[in-house]
């Protein structure tokens, strides 16, 4: 366990400079030497990805890697902690689904992506034909076959355990999937959105190379979280008495008392209609929606109704945007998962307001990826991340 725990990582697109570096640090073999490769000394910037490739290949002649001689599947489990304290466990099988792209339908999106991290994930697919890490998908899954044979399969030892970031991982080694009921499509991504698209693109090159790793989590999984990503702004002038105008044309005004648990107070007053908490830096309010008050205002704010119904759409139109837009001075907006420390940038680390939010539910994620839309950035927080470097896939 402790070996194994050094060498893997969270997903590419979580790790800054620093924490590249920690990670590095932890092993010469930790995957972040790959995911995430460096030049040479004194080499070009672009000689990262052949440096990739040749650790890459290093581990599998030394046996870092080992490959299983035929097909077969892993489950994995994660233990993990909600922020309220709440321990859970979510299970997922790592296998390989189709690098088709969107237009058959059979995997579907709900985020924009953009050009650049796609040229830098392909430019590592090219040179290392390898999928590094996994996307991460969610199987509706209603009559709940592969979250019992994902439970089945954990009951036995597991074949390797490890630890990320408090996290813990079990990991079974399925050797004979043919009895193993993976979910019929559609599938829809939680995270890995560029991955995936890259991995496409890859397989117009290479049509051999036609499926991705993917973890696939059921939907009536019982660990299955998600948190919201909370909206933290910086800028001069901005305060809340300059806003709450505007606001009132479509919100019910309620204030926060001090020594009330926003996080508990917000899912209460969210229950029947969009809320949202907004903190400066003496005080808090929620911002309850009333009934009728979005139709007629905002016609423009989606294409679907699916995006339309999201509290975060409605936030990040009504709330946020006009925040951003009230002061004179250039804003910066910052997105945290925590809400105690989204609260405390705003306390004592220079920000102006935070805007708190309710999570988005699975079900709705599935509704804007069915209705060809996408949602606001940061709209879902899937936790915990899919560790990277468990298992890689070869595409050639």
């Amino acid at each position: 366990m402790q070996k194994l725990s050094r060498l893997i990582a969270p997903p590419y697109d979580v790790i800054d400079s620093a924490e590249r570096a920690r990670y590095a640090a932890l092993d010469a073999d930790n995957i972040v030497h790959v995911m995430l490769p460096e030049a040479p000394p004194g080499r070009p910037e672009d000689e990262r990805y052949r440096a990739a490739a040749d650790r890459l290949a290093a581990w599998r002649k030394s046996g870092v890697l080992q490959r299983d001689p035929n097909p077969v599947l892993y489950v994995m489990a994660q233990d993990f902690t909600l922020p309220t304290g709440e321990q859970r466990t979510r299970r997922g099988v790592f296998a390989a689904v189709a690098a088709e792209g969107y237009e058959p339908r059979r995997v579907r999106p709900h985020e924009h992506t953009h050009a650049g991290p796609k040229a830098d994930r392909l430019a590592l697919m090219q040179a290392t034909a390898t999928n590094i890490e996994s996307i991460f998908l969610l199987a509706p899954d209603k009559d709940r076959s592969l979250a019992r044979a994902l439970a089945d399969s954990g009951k036995s030892k597991p074949d390797a355990t490890a630890e990320l970031n408090g996290v813990g991982i079990r990991l079974w080694i399925v050797r004979d999937p043919s009895h193993f009921p993976l979910p019929p499509s559609p599938l829809y991504i939680a995270d890995g959105h560029h991955r995936y698209e890259t991995a496409s693109a890859y397989a117009k090159e290479n049509p051999a190379a036609d499926r991705v790793l993917a973890l696939i989590v059921s939907a009536e999984d019982s660990g299955l979280a998600v948190l919201p990503t909370h909206r933290v702004i910086f800028g001069a002038g901005r305060d809340l008495e300059h806003v709450l105008p505007r606001w009132r044309d479509w919100f019910d005004i309620v204030p926060v008392p001090a020594g009330r648990d926003p996080v508990e107070t917000l899912a209460a007053l969210g229950r029947e209609r969009t809320a949202c908490i907004v903190a400066d830096r003496t005080r808090m309010i929620a911002l309850v929606m009333r009934p009728g008050a979005l139709p007629d205002r905002l016609p423009a704010l989606a294409q679907s109704e699916a995006v339309r119904d999201l509290d975060v759409a409605r936030i990040e139109s009504l709330v946020v945007k006009e925040i951003l837009g009230s002061g004179t001075t250039t804003p910066t907006l910052r997105y945290i998962a925590d809400a105690k420390q989204a609260l405390d940038t705003v306390r004592h680390g220079g920000a102006a307001l935070a805007v708190l939010l309710n999570p988005t539910k699975v079900e709705q994620v599935f509704a804007v990826a069915d209705a060809g839309d996408v949602m606001p950035p940061k709209s879902t927080y899937f936790i915990p991340k899919v560790p990277s470097g468990l298992v890689l896939r070869p595409l050639s």
